[in-house]
């Protein structure tokens, strides 16, 4: 994504305390719930379009830390641009929508074991992660970002070498420079709040995770500048669903091109992200409509 500039806008970025207590309401807005999932997830078993249905309600994992796609804000309440897509599959789907909060490491796990029968949680399609979980149409397009303290800025992944890159476990940026750059010091940390708390305390040089985030998170914390704002590939984002579950793939996929009648992403950005990033960034170097990258 190389179509970023100044950010007008700034968004407050602190994670909040998670509540453990189940939840659901009828319009649709979600509190935060027990990351373990119900007893049916137990057996590792995906349930069908059918069986959710019956159920009445859908376990979709999202994050809670991952301030403006996925957070929990001062109420208690997931917010956010995976949240609002989450939203609507539970009203098309007619049934009720729990939300659990995952890690970015997890995804995977939570898919396989069954505790969630969605993931939206900005999960970067790769080939790796394909042969673990199926992915649908992308909704989101992506590249990495690197931010540093303003007293030493890295204005070059190059410069990264010999030094210290904070990243979050099971992210693209942790598999990006494990492979590309073998001389970068990761210190990884399982959520992001953690990851920001060690580079504001200087437990590393640089932090990097996708330039979505980066770009709006230093606009909101003076003395850090995002000196790499596009690194590596455009990446495709894209809800993911356990391995094999062709029901509720083929369910997403048809739910994705139907939206695009409407521009529903378009207006999931103007909801969730207009006010962090501005006039100055073209949405459409972000938003994906009908699964057409």
């Amino acid at each position: 994504m190389n179509t970023f500039k100044k950010i007008a806008s700034v968004f407050a970025a602190a994670a909040m305390a998670l509540s453990l207590a189940a939840f659901s309401n009828s319009n649709g807005s979600s509190s935060a719930s027990d990351s373990t999932g119900d007893s049916s997830a137990a057996s590792g078993s995906y349930r069908t379009v059918d069986q959710i249905k019956e159920s009445g309600e859908i376990t979709i994992g999202v994050f809670s830390d991952k301030n403006p796609f996925g957070y929990v804000d001062n109420d208690g309440k997931f917010q956010g641009y995976d949240v609002y897509f989450a939203d609507r599959i539970a009203k098309d789907l007619g049934v009720e929508l729990k939300l659990v909060p995952v890690e970015a490491a997890s995804r995977v796990e939570f898919l396989e074991t069954a505790k969630v029968d969605i993931i939206l949680a900005n999960f970067t399609v790769t080939d790796e992660r394909k042969e673990k979980v199926d992915f649908a149409l992308p909704y989101m397009k992506v590249a990495l970002g690197v931010v540093s303290p303003d007293s030493a800025i890295i204005t070059d992944a190059e410069q990264l070498n010999g030094k210290t890159l904070i990243v979050v476990k099971g992210t693209t940026a942790e598999s990006y420079f494990t492979e590309n750059y073998p001389d970068v010091k990761l210190q990884k940390y399982d959520e992001y709040n953690e990851a920001y708390s060690a580079l504001q305390d200087g437990r590393g040089d640089a932090f990097s995770t996708d330039n979505t985030e980066v770009l709006a998170w230093s606009m909101n914390n003076p003395g850090f500048t995002v000196g790499v704002e596009s690194l590596g590939s455009t990446d495709a984002i894209a809800p993911a669903v356990t391995k094999g579950n062709e029901t509720l793939l083929n369910w997403i996929n048809d739910e994705i091109t139907a939206l695009a009648d409407e521009q529903f992403f378009h207006a999931d950005y103007d909801a969730t992200l207009a006010s962090v990033y501005g006039d100055n960034v073209d949405k459409d170097s972000l938003v994906v409509e009908g699964g057409v990258m």
